[in-house]
């Protein structure tokens, strides 16, 4: 029997439940905040009824919510995908992406070849004027790397292209068009978070052979052992890791390798408020322009009731809105609402890590918060006398694998290298791939490669990401095994 063992990497080195970067912590005033935007939407049959086994179908168990989805510009809320909306602009605005998308229908006909880069399939695509306005400045906030550096094998439903005809109608009509996209419906547990599916799913596994709260520190591939920093080694026969490869591949003398793989660290904040919540049944929300740090907000409290405290719940006011002194430190009962923001940091785009004294009770947070309270009013998403009962910060050191333009030379080496040692490097950053990095796809590359190891399947989401995601060709390809 071929012993098969393991390594599950987390935001923390030392994880104490499962979940990893699909975890949900909470603040000590009772407040849920995901790491980032996750929500449950599926491309396999096998994913849905995982987690139905692990927290229950039905109401009880899902919340299943209509994406509203805006982006925040020229101080208002254009509908997702922008692309398709730009009738909500100003007119100057409207002409320059107008004119921008037939010159760019035009000149994509006589064109040689793939775009060389991701910010060539922008122009191709959606033309220069959507390219300034919108698309060259939001993804630098959610890469944190020009898009000139970035490739395009990875776009595949990720995003919406442009129907040109259907952007010249909308502007006529004045219409509003915000349908696209696989996650125009999607579901989100009642309570707990997104992190409650993974202990869910966890309670399934036998409790013997699940360890947290400790650290590798080693791999050795010919001795087929991994060391924990308590110096404890396991023996193994074949290795799954979803430690990110560039760590796996400087422990193992690859540098050079490496080097080649790049990828953006993650700002998760969030504010937990007393009030009604003013922004209706908004979701998530992007945010291109420079007037705040964060390039996505999400209206956390909208997700589940129980993403916030009772509102029955006495809690005093930590600071205002816009971080000074409440009028009142005194314990009030709510409601309560709640906003979870991203914000991305690279060598490309640094983010200040001093601290700062927030007004009232709030106590000494990194400059970052600060920008974000200061971001949200510029954005409405707040109001300076707003109530802050709740703050929260962590920052996450592999929060997106990014699809540089050496990955892929690099993947297409490291991985059958591995595999040629027993090592299967698997997951969000475990093969390196945004393209199959949701929970769906990081389960069944788990899945896939578990199979691959005792019966030389194929893994099919690892080697084909664009028929994985086109929805009728992974229901046939996983149920007519």
């Amino acid at each position: 029997m071929t012993a098969i063992f393991t390594l599950f990497s987390s935001k923390r080195h030392e994880a104490p439940e499962a979940g990893g970067l699909a975890c949900t912590d909470v603040t000590p005033e009772g407040f849920l905040f995901d790491m980032g935007g996750h929500v449950i939407f599926s491309h396999w049959e096998y994913f849905d009824q995982l987690l139905d086994t692990a927290l229950g179908g039905g109401p009880d168990a899902w919340n299943t919510l209509q994406r509203v989805s805006y982006v925040w510009m020229r101080d208002r809320w254009v509908a997702y995908p922008f692309q398709n909306n730009i009738s909500a602009l100003p007119k100057e605005d409207q002409i320059k992406c107008l004119t921008g998308l037939v010159e760019a229908k035009v000149s994509n006909t006589v064109a040689q070849g793939r775009p060389k880069n991701f910010d060539e399939w922008i122009l191709r695509v959606m033309g220069p004027g959507i390219a300034d306005l919108f698309m060259r400045p939001y993804n630098f906030k959610v890469w944190a790397i020009p898009t000139n550096l970035m490739q395009c094998n990875w776009l595949g439903e990720r995003v919406a292209t442009v129907d040109v005809d259907r952007a010249i109608a909308n502007v006529i009509n004045n219409k509003e068009d915000a349908g696209w996209g696989p996650n125009a419906v999607f579901r989100f547990p009642t309570s707990g978070g997104t992190g409650a599916i993974w202990k869910g799913v966890a309670k399934l596994l036998p409790a013997e052979r699940q360890r947290y709260g400790q650290k590798v520190v080693s791999i050795d591939k010919d001795a087929k052992t991994v060391t924990l920093d308590s110096g404890h080694v396991y023996q193994y026969d074949s290795l799954v890791s979803t430690l990110p490869l560039d760590i796996t591949l400087s422990w193992l003398g690859k540098e050079e390798w490496a080097k080649g793989l790049q990828h953006s660290s993650s700002h998760i904040i969030g504010f937990g408020i007393r009030g009604e919540c003013p922004h209706g049944t908004k979701c998530w929300l992007y945010f291109p322009e420079s007037n705040c740090p964060f390039y996505r907000c999400t209206v956390f409290s909208n997700y589940a009731k129980l993403n916030c405290p009772a509102d029955d719940a006495k809690l005093p006011t930590l600071c205002k809105g816009d971080g000074s002194d409440p009028e009142s430190g005194e314990a009030k009962a709510g409601p309560y609402w709640s906003l979870m923001f991203e914000v991305s940091e690279s060598n490309y785009k640094p983010i200040n890590q001093e601290q700062v004294k927030l007004g009232g009770a709030a106590g000494t947070w990194s400059d970052v918060v600060r920008d974000t309270l200061v971001g949200a009013i510029n954005t409405q998403l707040m109001q300076a006398g707003d109530e802050v009962v709740s703050i929260y910060h962590r920052r996450i050191e592999h929060g997106y694998p990014t699809p540089s333009l050496g990955r892929d030379e690099v993947l297409d080496k490291a991985l059958p290298w591995l595999q040629q040692h027993n090592i299967w490097s698997r997951g969000r950053f475990g093969s390196y791939k945004y393209e199959v990095a949701n929970q769906d796809h990081s389960l069944m590359l788990g899945v896939e490669c578990v199979d691959n190891i005792l019966y030389g399947t194929k893994e099919l989401t690892l080697a084909f990401p664009d028929i994985v995601n086109a929805k009728k060709n992974a229901e046939l390809l996983y149920t007519k095994k």
